[in-house]
């Protein structure tokens, strides 16, 4: 595209899209931002905080105008929850503009690469899945296959997060409900090459992060990565799992079975996670012979947003590919994950300026 563009942010009142809206204000690939939530107010408060003077609000149900609030800008950036993106997309096609999402979990997202046809005609792309999980962890995925020839027979994602300064009561890295589904709807994981359903909270072992975190123990949670990776890597075992805090982990089995006035209440009153917060992602790659590659990313507080790691790390990979888009770095069209339209020499320097640290670990197969 090579031009500014103009910038539309859905659920623009939530946990992460301040974040992205602060981060696209720094940008000089976008020349306009209008926030969008069916609270106007809370995004009306986002533009005023965040949008340095360059962004206006509305608001917006997505289920209902979102095509006519699109009219004139040139890309999408849909932060509200999952159960929303395929009317964005459809708001898309008809407003002419391209689409970013932070993940559909497994289900929808199987449902949003239907419309790689229509996106493909139309000229557009439709990014699916570009936070930090899946998004982030798709790139560091096609990173570790690269260094293995480009196919890997097994690749598996896991995501850490801790708050040393969490506020007493519940506080979210995102949307309570969303955190509820993945623990309470059945993981897919893929084995010998299919895709099968475990139960719910199922055991992932324990999973060395390495610094900041270290040792902690994982469930398998259910997650796009999983239904793109086999067609994008060739895998025959792919799995996503996730490391929360013992206490967070506690006050979310007690919501499990709650009710849906439940849940919401306690979203209400759920405190914003601290400004000290950090996120530790691992993709690791193995390849048929026994070639072993890591590919870990560690994301610390941003001193100078005064926001978390946990934050910086979802909003930063939508914002970079806003960039990116602007850039014509993103030549793709159609509706495809992260590692099929965007090439992580790209996007991961954009992500190290706000903050983020990559390592890589490479071990020989071993002789018998």
């Amino acid at each position: 595209m090579n031009d500014a563009l103009s910038v539309a942010v859905l659920g623009a009142g939530g946990i992460i899209a301040p974040a992205i809206v602060k981060d696209l204000a720094e940008s000089e690939e976008v020349a306009s931002m209008r926030l969008l939530d069916i609270d106007g107010a809370r995004a009306a408060e986002v533009a005023a905080r965040h949008g340095a003077g360059r962004a206006s609000a509305e608001a917006v149900d997505a289920r209902e105008g979102l095509a006519a609030a699109l009219e004139g800008c040139d890309v999408l950036v849909n932060s509200a929850s999952y159960r929303v993106n395929l009317d964005a997309m459809g708001a898309c096609l008809e407003a002419g503009c391209n689409y970013i999402d932070l993940g559909g979990l497994y289900h929808v997202t199987d449902k949003q690469l239907d419309f790689h046809g229509a996106f493909e005609r139309a000229g557009l792309i439709a990014v699916l899945g570009i936070g930090s999980a899946p998004g982030k962890t798709n790139l560091m995925a096609l990173a570790a296959v690269r260094r293995l020839g480009g196919s890997a027979k097994a690749v598996h994602v896991a995501a850490a997060g801790r708050d040393p300064e969490a506020p007493p009561g519940l506080s979210l890295p995102y949307a309570l409900r969303t955190l509820i589904d993945e623990l309470t709807l059945p993981p897919v994981v893929v084995r010998d090459g299919r895709p099968v359903e475990v139960e719910p909270l199922s055991d992932g072992g324990v999973l060395d992060y390495g610094e900041p975190i270290g040792e902690a123990q994982t469930i398998y949670t259910l997650h796009s990565e999983p239904r793109t990776f086999p067609e994008s890597f060739g895998c025959s075992e792919a799995s996503f799992r996730l490391s929360l805090s013992p206490a967070l982990m506690e006050r979310l089995r007690e919501l499990v079975d709650a009710s849906p006035e439940e849940v919401e209440a306690a979203q209400a009153g759920a405190q914003p996670a601290s400004p000290k917060t950090h996120s530790v992602h691992v993709a690791d790659a193995t390849a048929a012979d026994g070639r072993f590659v890591r590919v870990a990313c560690i994301t610390r507080p941003h001193e100078g947003w005064r926001l978390g790691g946990g934050v910086v790390s979802t909003a930063s990979p939508a914002a970079a590919t806003v960039r990116l888009l602007a850039r014509g770095e993103i030549e793709a069209r159609g509706a495809l994950p992260p590692e099929r339209c965007i090439d992580p020499d790209d996007m991961f320097p954009e992500l190290e300026r706000r903050g983020c640290e990559f390592r890589v670990e490479e071990r020989e197969a071993v002789s018998t």
